[in-house]
């Protein structure tokens, strides 16, 4: 009998309660210096922690292009080249409104950054640093984004 309740929870119980995993794509923005590789890092809005440049696919632009978009917007990349191909892939579980988690799977794209601009339109949320990616993997909070970094 408690086997039978075992599953009967894991199959069908348990995943009426879950959440569907969403999707987000990220910017790994990077550039090399005489110090070797940068990855550069933005802070979250909210909480203040170091992230990449992140977001919700957009309606019209493929997968890079939105991370792109997202580069522009969260971090001030103005000129770069993207790789079309995902650099790998991350999970975390995002806070919406009212303290609602939900699990969100990203996909990340590299950025070969030219140009960044001063003046975006989230320059007076965030704050950006370029970092070594070994740094990177220190400062930021997700454990498979960590492994990520760590493999640059």
């Amino acid at each position: 009998m408690t086997g039978a309740f075992k599953r009967a929870w894991a199959e069908v119980v348990q995943p009426m309660f879950s959440r569907p995993r969403r999707l987000q794509v990220a910017a790994l923005c990077c550039k090399q210096t005489e110090k070797g590789e940068r990855v550069l890092l933005i802070t979250s809005r909210d909480t203040g922690r170091w992230i990449l440049p992140k977001g919700w696919p957009i309606d019209g632009l493929t997968a890079p292009d939105a991370a792109l978009q997202e580069a522009w917007e969260e971090a001030g990349v103005q000129k770069a080249h993207i790789r079309r191909t995902p650099a790998g892939s991350y999970e975390y579980d995002k806070i919406l409104e009212g303290g609602v988690p939900v699990p969100v799977d990203v996909q990340v794209y590299r950025v070969d950054v030219d140009k960044l601009a001063d003046a975006y339109p989230e320059a007076d949320e965030r704050t950006r640093r370029w970092v070594s990616p070994a740094e990177a993997a220190e400062l930021v909070d997700e454990d498979s984004l960590k492994d990520l970094l760590r493999q640059m």
